[in-house]
């Protein structure tokens, strides 16, 4: 990396010799994963370059959005809507991390039974080595979790400007309307913060912008259904995660224009693996960046991923906001409806995402589903066994995976999806 790029690190309060480690780990397993694949769409060359820059360019673009006086607001989790952090002029990026960090530490103020996922976003704190962290001027968590709702408490005391988002617990009117009224507050507080009203126009043009990024995910899912399939799972989880911090417009456009040659590759019964290759949806927690364990076992091992039940998948943006509203009251309902749709596993009863895992299932003519949950994940943990039986109801075979972002298990895990391919198979 560039001197330039250095100095805005430090400028940031990064730990330069503790985010240059990151850095290598990250390049390093970049590489060994990704770059090692054959036969990959081209324009993977983009997102290439995107993890190639993940700290540098992106982060410079944000840094000269806020010199140009745009704020930047940072989000562990799907429920916060990009739509009216986009109204106000503002950037939002997605903090969720994927590796493990400054675990000592961070086991200073979480117990050592706390999931991954949390742990992450403290030793990202800790051992400031997030850029998208430091150069957020708001962070906005969400009382999903009964983890993640106490570990507010303990982060609040490392953020300057941490914003809690109470969401509700059950599936009902009550329900809807908690969620309507916490919209209501977070837009309040993103206008103070960015000093920009928002207005019918600049809603409309944020919905029509983020429903243009998740149409370029439909439509890359979509593709994935065919046989041969066109891509990985690992280059399609990919784009999924870069979804969360890239520029909107331009990610649009970089996916849409690999679908433009998955259809080609389709037509000519190209695939990134042959066809007939055993197909695996992956359903569960999320995998942010670089959490690529558990598809690259699955990927080496003789099966291909075609789709993700997953905040970090189909669950974060198969539904859209509908465009029709024309003020912003109706408009503040429309995102309310769509994002009231998302299916977490915190969720009471959650039927719904139970048939939608089976739906998914179908519709991507999976062979298998493999339900992944994080050690410590109460809510996915809890779901498996449910989830497991609705599949078992429609005689598609289930593996369930509980694993963390060590690679000790890796063997193990191995073993165990090598089998479950073989009795695909």
């Amino acid at each position: 990396m560039s001197d330039d790029y250095k100095q805005m690190w430090k400028d940031l309060g990064l730990n330069l010799e503790a985010h240059d480690m990151l850095l290598n780990v990250l390049g390093n397993a970049y590489k060994d994963i990704y770059l090692a694949q054959i036969n990959r769409p081209e324009g993977m060359g983009y997102f290439d370059f995107v993890m190639s820059e993940v700290h540098g360019l992106r982060i410079k673009e944000l840094i000269d959005e806020k010199a140009q006086g745009r704020k930047i607001i940072g989000s562990y989790c799907v429920f916060v809507p990009e739509e009216i952090v986009l109204a106000a002029n503002a950037t939002l990026v997605g903090l969720c991390s994927g590796a493990d960090f400054a675990v000592e530490e961070v086991e200073k103020y979480l117990p050592r039974n706390t999931c991954a996922l949390i742990k992450s976003a403290f030793g990202f704190k800790l051992g400031k080595v997030c850029p998208y962290l430091e150069s957020a001027d708001m962070v906005v968590g969400e009382n999903t979790c009964d983890g993640k709702k106490k570990a507010y408490e303990s982060l609040g005391s490392l953020i300057d400007n941490l914003y809690v988002m109470d969401l509700p617990q059950m599936k009902s009117e009550q329900g809807k309307a908690i969620l309507k009224g916490e919209y209501y507050r977070f837009k309040e507080a993103v206008e103070k913060l960015t000093g920009v009203a928002i207005t019918a126009e600049s809603l409309k043009n944020a919905i029509k912008t983020v429903n243009a990024k998740r149409s370029a995910i439909h439509r890359l899912s979509e593709l994935r259904k065919a046989d041969p399939v066109p891509i990985s799972g690992l280059d399609a989880l990919l784009a999924n995660q870069v979804f969360f911090y890239d520029n909107p417009a331009r990610f649009t456009e970089s996916v849409n224009k690999i679908c433009d040659e998955l259809e080609k590759r389709i037509q000519d019964k190209q695939g990134a693996v042959p066809a007939k290759t055993p197909r695996i949806l992956l359903s569960g927690c999320p995998m942010a960046v670089p959490n690529w364990k558990l598809p690259w076992i699955v990927e080496t091992s003789g099966a291909v991923i075609v789709g993700e039940e997953s905040c970090v998948g189909e669950r974060g943006t198969r539904n859209l906001v509908d465009e029709s509203c024309d003020t912003v009251d109706k408009m503040m309902g429309a995102i309310t409806d769509r994002y009231f749709k998302v299916d977490c596993a915190i969720f009471t009863p959650n039927q719904e995402r139970l048939n939608h895992i089976v739906e998914m299932a179908e519709n991507y003519k999976a062979d298998g589903v493999i339900h992944y949950g994080l050690q410590f994940c109460q809510p996915y943990i809890m779901e498996s066994i449910p989830v497991e039986k609705a599949l078992e109801g429609k005689n598609i075979p289930t593996l369930r995976v509980e694993t963390d972002y060590g690679m000790e298990d890796a063997g193990q895990l191995k073993t165990r999806v090598q089998a479950f391919i073989e009795q695909l198979r």
